[in-house]
């Protein structure tokens, strides 16, 4: 669980350096990625069974929500919500650590890149076209 986050953030290292720093440490970002590696043993089983998937822009979509047990789908809502809550916060603090507020969305594009890329086998990723395909 958490070599595949760490994976994801230590290759956003090399994206934008020409530009800034992806791998700034503050308090806020520190936070969000404890947050993030906290609730991934909850999204595992659900990327796992297809009901998740990673979007080109760094988020997290419920892509097939019969893949989820009826009673469990508020709480998978809630754990999708959360998930991407942060991660928008993430990308933010990233941008705004590097002065650059306004490069929030190429951050989260690089993210959503790179978090694709390293996707475990048999999890659903979008591609450029937003279409979905497993890995």
């Amino acid at each position: 669980m958490k070599k595949w986050l760490m994976l994801g953030l230590l290759a956003l290292s090399c994206v934008v350096q020409a530009q800034g720093n992806l791998e700034v440490n503050t308090p806020a970002v520190s936070s969000l990625k404890a947050s993030m590696q906290g609730r991934f043993a909850q999204l595992e089983p659900l990327f796992a069974a297809g009901a998740l998937g990673l979007t080109r822009d760094g988020r997290v979509e419920v892509r097939n929500p019969a893949a989820i047990p009826l009673a469990q789908r508020q709480s998978a809502a809630s754990l999708v919500g959360a998930e991407n809550r942060d991660r928008t916060a993430l990308y933010r603090e990233i941008a705004r650590a590097n002065g650059h507020p306004e490069w929030e969305a190429d951050i989260a594009n690089t993210f959503g890149g790179r978090w694709i890329d390293k996707a475990r086998a048999g999890w659903w990723v979008q591609e450029a076209g937003g279409q979905w395909k497993q890995k």
